[in-house]
């Protein structure tokens, strides 16, 4: 396992990243919930955010959001009697408010010292649940439903771990949802020097980047597991936002994607 501290000092970076987007890119991406957050948080915590970012490192984190939303709600859409959507390393994450689904139970699963921060700023909608705790324990899946039809959500939060921490915690989840399925971002080996050399030009030093997938269908077949999509991260950004974003901007992004720098993998875990 990478060192975790610092950890939760990242999960600032995707809040000030959905607040950006709902500025300057509402027609890309649009998070009410995270404007109103804002007011509440310290600016100083977000200023440093902001002097360690660019414009392509902003909608980066943004465009994982953007396209898990879609995913989301494709799985819900299957699903229109009742499902559990599951955010593991849930930090501020507002999906619950962003997709407005009351036929969904929404989990937000996090280590203590996250989910009070959480708690301080978020307040639960009725549907859904808070759960403190070690994802990799595996004891909030006490509080579900594990027969319901389940979407299990790991975003940004692998790339601080080894394979050798996920890969088995991801069979374990195959024992536990007969009906689960899961949805991850990850970088290529060359994307990890990137994304790691951004994390610490915002200001942490301390949370480094370990994870990566070169080949996302050899990495389903390793688990045995059905690869359902994998995603680049700009398809949509980069036609809705052509005539707004920086040449920089688009240049990153296209080089991004044809390098397979950045992905989001789904997975059927039976």
């Amino acid at each position: 396992m990478c060192s975790l501290q610092g950890i939760e000092d990242t999960l600032f970076i995707p809040m000030e990243a959905r607040i950006y987007s709902s500025k300057y890119f509402p027609e890309y991406f649009y998070d009410e919930k995270a404007l109103e957050l804002e007011k509440k948080i310290p600016g100083n915590v977000l200023e440093k955010i902001r002097n360690g970012s660019s414009e392509y490192t902003m909608l980066a984190s943004v465009a994982r959001y953007y396209n898990i939303d879609l995913m989301a709600k494709n799985f819900i859409d299957q699903h229109v009697d009742k499902c559990n959507i599951v955010n593991l390393g849930a930090g501020l994450e507002t999906i619950s408010y962003r997709l407005n689904k009351p036929n969904v139970n929404f989990y937000e699963v996090d280590l203590p010292e996250p989910m009070e921060i959480r708690k301080k700023f978020i307040e639960a909608p009725e549907n859904e649940v808070n759960i403190s705790g070690d994802m990799f324990e595996l004891k909030w899946a006490d509080e579900i439903d594990t027969m319901l039809p389940t979407l299990i959500i790991i975003s940004g939060v692998f790339q601080y771990f080894h394979e050798n921490d996920i890969v088995p915690f991801i069979s374990k989840l195959k024992g536990i949802f007969p009906e689960g399925e899961l949805i991850f971002d990850a970088t290529n080996e060359v994307g990890v020097k990137y994304a790691d050399k951004y994390v610490k030009k915002t200001g942490n030093t301390s949370a480094k980047i370990c994870f990566y997938v070169n080949d996302a269908e050899k990495f389903a077949e390793k688990l045995k597991m059905t690869l359902v999509e994998k995603r680049l991260f700009y398809t949509d950004a980069r036609k809705l936002l052509k005539k707004k974003i920086k040449l920089y901007t688009k240049i990153a992004m296209r080089v991004t994607d044809n390098g397979n720098r950045a992905i989001l993998i789904h997975l059927r875990l039976n």
